[in-house]
């Protein structure tokens, strides 16, 4: 295979992530008053919204931490391509339900479609992602990569966000169903599953004449394996690679903030400041746009200087004061102001990421990326139980006390932990190099050519 042949393929993924999560995206501005709307008509401030969007995201988090290591582990034997196509497509339907009406018996029927994909699909698109370009990539390079796939998302977030600034509520969800299908079609017609060429899979449109055999070996122990992993092998995993096992506590305390912030911030600034769709894009936007740059542009600077531990854990405390601050929010502007200081706040899930794929070989990155993105999908279970009936209480009249971003400083705080667990993560560099050396380096790319073929 020839070098450009990967750096394609990683071109690839971002085409198809990018269209992935603007379809997502563009409708995120606008759930929240069409939910109010269903749930509560009339009303800026409705428990009944919160507590049936927060059971929406358990019943997610308890899908997804069955189905994404499982799928992650799939992919491993069958080929990333493969996997991924089942998320993608799922993700057309509920969108092309609110495509055609947002009345309530609509919205219903959108709600338990959307649990249902969700459960199946929402981490495991990141998860195949991740281990795709984990492929791909030098194990020097990840944390590079791994950033730019985040910038990937938050630059779809941008354009997502100023399209459903500007078009009526109607189109917007038109808008993510068409886009939402072109992702499914382009992924299927130009990814290209360089996986499977690599572990010299029997298919007969692929070549295998440059196959290294020593993936080929690790490739048959694969397929000699079980196809669906066990509880123990799970356990196993975390307990034989202690920087994994370090890596997944920290994962599971900033995503308890990312859970929690999911729905908690909207019905705050909802309650607070009475934002509307177009507001809630606004303070979205600058956010994004603050991501953007760190992710595409700092990130990789800052890895290379001090290393993605360092950096992992200057961004957790980063976005502990953050929240602190953001909690006391006492005027409509302070948001705006507040979302553009979030530049850091982007970077321990890339940091974390690169840290576990240099741990395995790359027989094992779906494995370890699945279970990663499982240990994360528990977090929606803990959050909504912990944080909603928190945010309800302090944004309604019976507050023990007037404070009413304080589930928010709570959420925040979960940083903090995440943060000490972090100074605790310290990598061994010759892993890294054990595990990239396996590889075969004509089919491995660094970000660095992926962009500059971009």
């Amino acid at each position: 295979m020839e070098k450009g042949t990967c750096g394609g393929s990683v071109i690839h993924l971002f085409i198809t992530w990018f269209l992935s999560y603007f379809a997502g995206y563009i409708v995120s501005p606008a759930l929240t008053d069409v939910t109010m709307s269903a749930v509560c008509p009339g009303r800026d401030e409705c428990s009944l919204a919160i507590y049936l969007s927060s059971i929406q995201q358990a019943v997610i988090g308890l899908g997804m931490a069955w189905f994404t290591p499982l799928i992650g582990n799939l992919s491993d034997q069958y080929g990333r391509k493969a996997l991924l196509t089942l998320p993608v497509t799922a993700a057309i339907i509920p969108l092309a339900i609110l495509a055609y009406s947002r009345a309530t018996n609509f919205f219903y029927a959108y709600f338990a479609f959307r649990t249902v994909t969700d459960m199946v699909g929402f981490a495991s698109i990141n998860c195949l992602a991740l281990a795709f370009l984990a492929d791909n990539t030098r194990a020097d390079k990840r944390a590079s990569a791994f950033g730019i796939l985040s910038g990937v998302s938050t630059a779809a977030f941008v354009c997502a966000t100023v399209s459903a600034r500007f078009l009526p509520e109607t189109q917007t969800f038109q808008v993510g169903a068409i886009v939402s299908i072109a992702s499914a079609v382009y992924m299927r017609i130009f990814l290209k599953d360089t996986k499977l060429e690599k572990d010299g899979e029997h298919l007969p449109l692929l070549s295998q004449t440059n196959v290294d055999h020593q993936d080929v070996e690790s490739s048959k122990q694969v397929q000699n394996s079980e196809k669906i992993p066990s509880v123990l092998d799970i356990v196993s995993l975390f307990r034989d690679r202690k920087i994994v096992s370090q890596a997944a506590v920290v994962v599971f305390f900033s995503s308890l903030v990312d859970c929690g912030m999911q729905y908690s911030i909207l019905y705050y600034l909802k309650a607070r400041f009475h934002f509307n769709k177009d507001q809630f894009a606004d303070v979205f936007l600058i956010g994004s746009l603050a991501g953007t740059v760190s992710l595409l542009f700092v990130m990789p600077l800052l890895v290379e200087a001090i290393g993605a531990e360092k950096l992992l854990s200057f961004s957790l405390l980063y976005g502990f004061i953050s929240w602190g601050i953001y909690s006391l929010s006492w005027s409509p502007w302070v948001p705006y102001a507040l979302a553009l200081s979030f530049f850091f706040t982007y970077l321990p899930g890339p940091c974390i990421r690169s840290i576990v794929s240099k741990q395995v070989g790359s027989h094992e990155q779906g494995k370890v990326q699945g279970c990663i993105s499982g240990i994360s999908s528990l977090t929606a279970v803990v959050a909504p139980l912990v944080f909603s009936p928190l945010t309800a209480l302090f944004l309604s009249e019976q507050a023990p006390f007037y404070y009413p971003g304080f589930s928010i400083l709570c959420i925040g705080s979960m940083n903090l932990i995440a943060f000490i667990q972090s100074l605790m993560i310290r990598s061994d560099p010759c892993t890294a190099i054990s595990n990239s050396s396996s590889d075969n380096p004509s089919n491995v790319v660094g970000a660095s050519t992926a962009t500059e073929e971009t």
